[in-house]
C-alpha cells in the first residue's frame, strides 16, 4: 500500500505497526555515475525484523 502525505515520514509512524515507511528518497552523487540510491527508512524492528525487511527491500528493487 503506498501512502502519499505532506510532510515527511517521521519514525514514530513505524512505532508499533508491520509496516515499513521511506521519507526521502534522494539521488546518491557519491557513487559511480550517480546512480546510487539514499533512503530514509523507518520501521518497528521488533515488529518486522531487521534482516527480513532487507531482503524484501531488495526484492522491491530488483523488480
Amino acid at each position: 500500500e503506498t501512502i502519499a502525505r505532506r510532510r515527511v515520514t517521521a519514525c514514530l509512524d513505524a512505532t508499533d505497526n508491520d509496516d515499513v515507511y521511506v521519507g526521502r528518497i534522494r539521488q546518491d552523487i557519491s557513487q559511480p555515475n550517480n546512480k546510487g540510491l539514499d533512503l530514509f527508512v523507518c520501521g518497528d524492528q521488533i515488529k518486522k525484523g531487521a534482516a527480513l525487511n532487507a531482503v524484501q527491500c531488495a526484492e522491491l528493487l530488483l523488480k
